[in-house]
């Protein structure tokens, strides 16, 4: 094959492959990130420790993260059906990458909340914050650079998924590496689409490493982190509080 024949194949895949893993992302990021932290939370010792819903639910993220991705994709197929409508495609494949990827960034999310100092989240307790309060001030903000390192790790492995899904008919980088690198021996196709995995991989990688070390950053920068804001402010009023009531009470 010519270059002026790749070119137009190369740069449709690189699109159903970003298709694809963005879409999936977003949702596992947006399912993954509460699923994880719930983990946390009703694990024993955690503000709102549940024994059985914290074994349920580790039990179906272990099951569902074990189990190899080209297998739940054909397991899915009718549920996928249901969900859009065809199990071939972009569309189609979606539904399965998704799924695949937030069992993984749960854990991933469990992993970087659990690393936060629980002094804070003590400190914000013993102030009377609610564990929505200690979830929005604390846990996520103090986690974030590591949120960001999860993110990346599950944009890459879901890259890797959808090279396995194009075995089925999902389109993208994997579609065009078997059909043409393999079914047909083109074999400067098959290393021009290992070399554009390459390329992609690397970038989002840096990208993703960047910003949580600018994040990582910030939070030892001038001025206090979010969070050491946020607890600041609570024991200024209560201080205030404090001298109120001892003014009125002299």
């Amino acid at each position: 094959m010519t270059w002026s024949e790749m070119q137009p194949l190369l740069e449709q895949a690189c699109w159903d492959t970003l298709y694809m893993v963005g879409w999936s992302t977003l949702i596992a990021v947006v399912v993954g990130l509460p699923l994880g932290i719930v983990l946390v939370l009703t694990d024993k010792g955690g503000m709102a420790a549940n024994a059985f819903a914290n074994k349920v639910i580790g039990q179906i993220v272990n099951v569902t993260r074990s189990m190899p991705f080209i297998v739940l994709m054909v397991a899915l197929m009718p549920f996928t059906k249901a969900i859009t409508g065809t199990t071939i495609g972009r569309e189609g494949a979606i539904v399965p990458l998704a799924i695949g990827a937030i069992p993984f960034f749960a854990r991933l999310v469990e992993t970087a909340v659990r690393e936060v100092d629980g002094g804070l989240v003590e400190a914000v307790q013993s102030m009377g914050g609610s564990t929505w309060t200690v979830v929005r001030k604390v846990l996520v903000p103090e986690s974030l650079p590591s949120l960001i390192s999860s993110a990346t790790t599950t944009v890459i492995a879901l890259i890797g998924y959808s090279a396995m899904a194009g075995t089925v008919g999902a389109g993208g980088l994997g579609d065009i590496a078997i059909r043409y690198g393999y079914q047909r021996f083109e074999t400067e196709m098959m290393w021009i689409t290992v070399g554009v995995l390459a390329v992609v991989i690397s970038v989002i990688q840096l990208a993703g490493d960047y910003t949580a070390l600018r994040l990582h950053r910030r939070g030892r920068g001038n001025g206090p982190a979010p969070k050491l804001r946020f607890l600041k402010n609570r024991a200024d009023h209560r201080a205030e509080l404090d001298l109120e009531l001892s003014k009125s009470s002299n």
